[in-house]
Parts: C-alpha cells; sequence; structure tokens
C-alpha cells in the first residue's frame, strides 16, 4: 500500500479523497493555486505544494508541475479527482515514465473512452447499444447542416473531447446547426484543446441512466448499480440518485452487463461510469443507448457509496496498489435510497446565472462529511452527509466550477430521502452570493419528482418562464404571519425597554397585520392576535412553537406539527423569510397603523425593456448588431462567455439599436448595459 499520495485536484473532491487517505494511514499532499491558498483541503493535506497562478492552465493542468511536486514530497501516486487531468491520457503516460501510479484506470482506455468517436465505434464492436450519429469529426457548418438532415431533427452537437455538459447543443432545425456549430467548436477547443465535433439524434424525451463500475488489475469488473441523473440543466446534472425510480432488476442487469463488456474491451480497471440515454416514450426500458463513458470518480459517487456501503475512493486507491477486489458481484446490494443535490453559486431567480464573489456567511446544517470506516458512514450523520471544501470569507472564484457543497441524503424509501433532503436544504445559512438552495427545495418537493416521471427536459417543462421560489400552500402562509407575528411583538418588547427615550412610554402590541408579498397585487393579508394562551391567524387557532432571541437570524419552528427551519432577514418594515423552497417579504405592523399604508405612494419600478443588461459577469465575445440596425424578437444581439459557457443574448421585442455601449473583448459586471434599443 501507498505511504503517500497527491491530489491534482481542489475543492470538495480533494477534501474527499483526503478524507478517505487519512483513515487507510496514507498520508497526503495537496497542490494548490494562488486563488486557492487558504481553501480548506490545503489545511487538511499533510503537505501542500504552490504550482502556480489563479487560471489552471498555468496551475492545475500542468502535468509537469503536478509531477515535480510529487518528486519533491515523494509521493509514490497521484489521485486525479474529476474533471483537470483526471481524463488525460498524456498525464497517465508521463506519470508512468516517472514511476508515480496513477489512481485511476490505464492510459489506453482513458485515450479510447475520451475520444466521444472513437468511444462510440469501441461500444458498438462490445455490443453495446449506440445512437445513431455522425461516425467522424464533422468539419464545417455546411456539413454539419447535412449530416442532420440526413440524422433528422433534432440532433445534439456533440464536441469530441467534451464532458460536464461544455460542448453541447442542442439543434432543432438549420438555425440552431447555423448558429451553434462554430460555437460548440470553440467551447471544444477552449475547455478542452479539441474543437472536433460529431452530430448524433437526440433521444427525445430522454432519461439519463448512469452504471457504476469498478474493476482490479486482476481480471474482475463489477457493477455497482445505476444512478439516475435525469434532473439537468444545459446538460449539466442538478440531481442525482441511487437507485433509480425507473430501472428495473432485468433492465439494471442488461445495462451493468452492457457496461462491464465495454470496459473489459479497453482493459478497465479503478471506478468508471458508463453513462446511458433511455427513451422515455419505451417504458420497457430496452430503448436504452451509450452516451459515453467517464474514465473517472463521478461527482455523484457518494449516493453508490450510501446504498451499496462501498468507499469507492479506498478501493481506487487500492485497486491503484495492485489489490484485488474482496468483493463479487453476487456482494452488491442495494439497501434504501439516496439522492444528491449540487449546491451551487448560481442565481435561478436570474435565470441560473453564475455568481462569484465572496462567502460573507457559509453555515451548512451539519459540518463536512469525515469517513469513519463504517459502511453505514458513508451516509453521514442521521442519513444526511455534506460533502464541501469552502470556508465563510472564502471566494467562489470565476476561474473554477461555482459548486459551493455537495448534499447527500440516505432513508429507507425515495420519500424519505427527500424528505431529509427539504429539511437539509433549509438548514444552508449562504450570504454574499446567489445560490440555488431554493431551486433545489422546490424540486424535491414538485409532485413530478415524487412521482418518478423524470426526463432530461424535466426543468425546461415545468419551469418554462423560469424560476420564482417553490409554490408555498395556505397554511405555510398563515403559519409565517404567525412566526411573523410573534417575532414583531418580540422585538417591539425589547424595543421598548431600553433606556433614556424620548418618547412616552411604549408597548408591545399584540395584535398585527401581516402582508405576504413585496406588491399589493397578489399579496396576502393576515389578521395575527397574540393571546395569553393561544396565537390565532384571521381568528383561526394555530398550533406553533420556537425559541426566538431578537438578532436570531435562523430558527427552528414546530408548526402543526411540522418541523421547520426558517432563515430570517430583518427589513424597514418587517422580515424576509426563507424556508421550503422560497423567500417570503412580509410587511408586518401593528393592527392600529396598518389602515395608513393606502395613503403610501407605491414605487414603481424602472422600465428596462429597452436595454440589453449583461445577466452576469463575463466576457463580451461578440457583438451581432450595428447602432441603426433593426432587430426582431428572437435576434441575436450578444455572446457572452461565463464559466467557460458562451451564452448568446437575443432581443426580446422588435426595435432599432440606438446606441452600444460595450465593445468585444470587454470584460462586464453584472447588470452592465451592452446596448440601448429604440
Amino acid at each position: 500500500m501507498f505511504k503517500k499520495i497527491l491530489i491534482a485536484n481542489r475543492g470538495e473532491i480533494a477534501c474527499r479523497v483526503i478524507t478517505t487517505a487519512r483513515r487507510m494511514g496514507i498520508a497526503t499532499v495537496a497542490v494548490y493555486s494562488d486563488a486557492d491558498a487558504r481553501a480548506p483541503f490545503v489545511r487538511m493535506a499533510d503537505e501542500a505544494v504552490h504550482i502556480g497562478p489563479a487560471a489552471a492552465a498555468e496551475s492545475y493542468l500542468v502535468a509537469d508541475k503536478i509531477i515535480e511536486a510529487c518528486k519533491q514530497t515523494g509521493a509514490e501516486a497521484v489521485h486525479p479527482g474529476y474533471g483537470f487531468l483526471s481524463e488525460r491520457a498524456s498525464f497517465v503516460e508521463a506519470l508512468e515514465k516517472e514511476n508515480i501510479a496513477f489512481i485511476g484506470p490505464p492510459a489506453g482506455a482513458i485515450a479510447a473512452m475520451g475520444d466521444k468517436i472513437e468511444s462510440k465505434r469501441l461500444a458498438k464492436d462490445a455490443g453495446v447499444n449506440t445512437v445513431p450519429g455522425s461516425p467522424d469529426a464533422i468539419d464545417t457548418t455546411e456539413e454539419a447542416l447535412k449530416w442532420a438532415n440526413d440524422i433528422g431533427y433534432p440532433v445534439m452537437m456533440k464536441a469530441s473531447a467534451g464532458g460536464g455538459g461544455k460542448g453541447m447543443r442542442l439543434a432543432w432545425n438549420d438555425t440552431d446547426v447555423k448558429e451553434g456549430f462554430e460555437a460548440t467548436k470553440r467551447e471544444g477547443l477552449n475547455s478542452f484543446g479539441d474543437d472536433r465535433v460529431f452530430i448524433e439524434k437526440f433521444i427525445e424525451d430522454p432519461r439519463h441512466i448512469e452504471i457504476q463500475i469498478l474493476g482490479d488489475k486482476h481480471g474482475t469488473i463489477l457493477y455497482l448499480n445505476e444512478r439516475e441523473c435525469s434532473i439537468q440543466r444545459r446538460h449539466q446534472k442538478v440531481v442525482e440518485e441511487a437507485p433509480s425510480p425507473f430501472v428495473t432488476e432485468k433492465m439494471r442487469k442488461a445495462m451493468g452487463e452492457q457496461s462491464v463488456a465495454l470496459a473489459r474491451a479497453v482493459d478497465y480497471h479503478s471506478a468508471g461510469t458508463v453513462e446511458l440515454i433511455v427513451s422515455g416514450a419505451d417504458k420497457s426500458g430496452e430503448s436504452f443507448y451509450f452516451l459515453e463513458m467517464n474514465t473517472r470518480l463521478q461527482v455523484e459517487h457518494p449516493v453508490t457509496e450510501a446504498i451499496t456501503g462501498i468507499d469507492l475512493v479506498e478501493q481506487m486507491i487500492r485497486v491503484a496498489a495492485g489489490e484485488k477486489l474482496e468483493m463479487t458481484q453476487a456482494d452488491i446490494g442495494i439497501d434504501g435510497w439516496s439522492i444528491e443535490n449540487r449546491v451551487y453559486a448560481e442565481d435561478p431567480y436570474r435565470g441560473f446565472l453564475p455568481s462569484t464573489g465572496r462567502l460573507v456567511e457559509y453555515d451548512p446544517p451539519l459540518e463536512g462529511w469525515t469517513d469513519d470506516g463504517k459502511a453505514n458512514g458513508r451516509r453521514g450523520v442521521d442519513g444526511v452527509r455534506i460533502d464541501d471544501g469552502v470556508y465563510e470569507g472564502g471566494e467562489v472564484s470565476m476561474f473554477y466550477d461555482p459548486m459551493i457543497a455537495k448534499l447527500v441524503t440516505w432513508g429507507e424509501t425515495r420519500d424519505e430521502a427527500a424528505d431529509l433532503q427539504v429539511q437539509a436544504l433549509d438548514g444552508f445559512r449562504i450570504e454574499g452570493l446567489g445560490h440555488n438552495v431554493d431551486f433545489l427545495s422546490a424540486l424535491m418537493q414538485h409532485p413530478r419528482f415524487r412521482s418518478g416521471e423524470l426526463t432530461t427536459g424535466f426543468i425546461a417543462e415545468e419551469y418554462p418562464d423560469g424560476f420564482e421560489g417553490a409554490a408555498a400552500s395556505e397554511d405555510l402562509k398563515r403559519g409565517l404571519a404567525a412566526v411573523g407575528g410573534v417575532i414583531a411583538a418580540a422585538d417591539a418588547d425589547r424595543a421598548r425597554r431600553i433606556d433614556q427615550q424620548l418618547s412616552g412610554p411604549l408597548y408591545a402590541p399584540g395584535d398585527w397585520a401581516v402582508r405576504i408579498g413585496e406588491r399589493a397585487e397578489g399579496a396576502s393579508d393576515y389578521a395575527v392576535q397574540l393571546g395569553e394562551e393561544d396565537i390565532r391567524v384571521d381568528d383561526a387557532p394555530v398550533d406553533l412553537s420556537f425559541d426566538y432571541t431578537p438578532g436570531d437570524r435562523m430558527i427552528a419552528v414546530e408548526l402543526d406539527g411540522e418541523l421547520l427551519r426558517i432563515q430570517l432577514e430583518p427589513t424597514r418594515t418587517g422580515y424576509r423569510m426563507t424556508t421550503r423552497g422560497a423567500t417570503h417579504t412580509l410587511r408586518i405592523l401593528p393592527q392600529r397603523l396598518a389602515h395608513l399604508t393606502q395613503h403610501m405612494i407605491e414605487k414603481v419600478p424602472p422600465d428596462l425593456s429597452k436595454m440589453l443588461i449583461c445577466p452576469m459577469p463575463g466576457l463580451l465575445v461578440k457583438l451581432h448588431v450595428e447602432e441603426g440596425e433593426q432587430v426582431q424578437p428572437g435576434q441575436p444581439l450578444a455572446t457572452v462567455e461565463a464559466m467557460k459557457m458562451e451564452n448568446i443574448l437575443r432581443a426580446e421585442k422588435e426595435g432599432t439599436i440606438a446606441s452600444i455601449n460595450a465593445e468585444e473583448g470587454e470584460s462586464l459586471a453584472v447588470d452592465a448595459v451592452i446596448l440601448e434599443l429604440e
């Protein structure tokens, strides 16, 4: 067994690998860029080596710097995590030349599976179902149009070396191909150094199912069940669960055996994942096709660990050290249900735009996962596990993936695991940047999610007009109104006890008028009465219990027998309360004063419809129009690159370009005005 390993990665996955290595008695070495000098994974490791500037191309992606750090510290092996160099065959070969072990698959398997065109050929030869598409890379837009029409729309344009949702574009017609083909090539080149693109048929109403495989160097390859990853946004997974509510035992066996056959065809060892696309229209599950093979540890591996009790990182290390797998296929079972949500620094209320910046406050519902070595320990504490790699006061940088944490829950049933997700998500306190916690909670509560009727189009279909918060029941709103009345009374009681006040004696009112909603239109009004023996909302009693001290920002409330965690943010006239996937604005006034608000002038927001506003911090890659040009709804106006993804900003209505306020190549702040129309 190795005595010291180096983790060629950062953030939560570096923390994850260090945690298991520490339990195994293996010393660890971290490598870090300028941006990560104070990151938790650097402090966790036994040693740390600085490898360069913040940009990944000058630090985490430079193989020579990783190898030099191994030589400097005496590390015998490298765990690549995911992303960066984890699927680069040349890196594995360079390590081998220096007699440094790679904790992952052989270079040949990485090369074969990393090329999506070659991997598709190999899959077909191994007897794995494949999606119809172009057999080779496509060079020009004209050639792309020909293939798209031959295959039949819709089609997916994919960068051959792509992954993680980057370098992929869906085309429904010739216009989409003309607009997207060159952008797909650029994304492939910028993100992976390879601009080859191929086209394949897009399976409509698809489910995304993946099979976890694990093999050793002695010929044993197993499949560790499946994961359902159908809930995606822009081809980026948002929710993962194991097992899948769709997959039967017969399907699981067929998918698993084909995945093992593919792995065996490339002499695979270590952990890997075969991704499959399944036609949602075929309820038999027999219409499944090979999508790609990820020759690394997946972000969502904890859900497999939770239902199998197998530590995948430990097994990767043992396999790399030459050990045989101690389990057989018959030993692989399914115990309970596990769900993972990815907490990202992105704002669902603004179209899921990246939201980089400082974590002014970061307080998760429990501390990051620690490995006790027990199978049940993979499930965290009471079925809740958090894998993170950030800290309060640190930054979510524009240079890397904007993940804040992974929340993993386990329950005896799928509903139990989902309920735990909702409770735990309420416990996250994140300030300083936008995040998707409300959206994740809304997903977990959504009736369609609970039914298991999932496709990769779930988010687009259920939130066609964007996300505005989870719908709140009338009972929940009445409960929040009651909480607001109690808090307002407590604050008023404290205020009246302050000495040396110029006004006369004050008192804490017991009757409050609570409005939930920022504007009069669509708001809900409630009359809250605080009696000696009960609390009443609109003259109906509310069963409510909680502790509150003025200044608290998080309270645990028992409402009608249900436990809620509510985050509080004071406003000039009340509070914003966040719980159960939505933020509610409460205006709380004494009943005797509430009627006076009808005399207040309501502020009308400015008209921004004539401006193209940059929705995220990013680089203005291209301006598609000139001053004086007539534009139509849907016409591209500008392309902004953020997080290595190109975002086309389109006209929302007909008009004429009056002025252009930015230049191509300019770095734009969020809400910067790019151009104005008339």
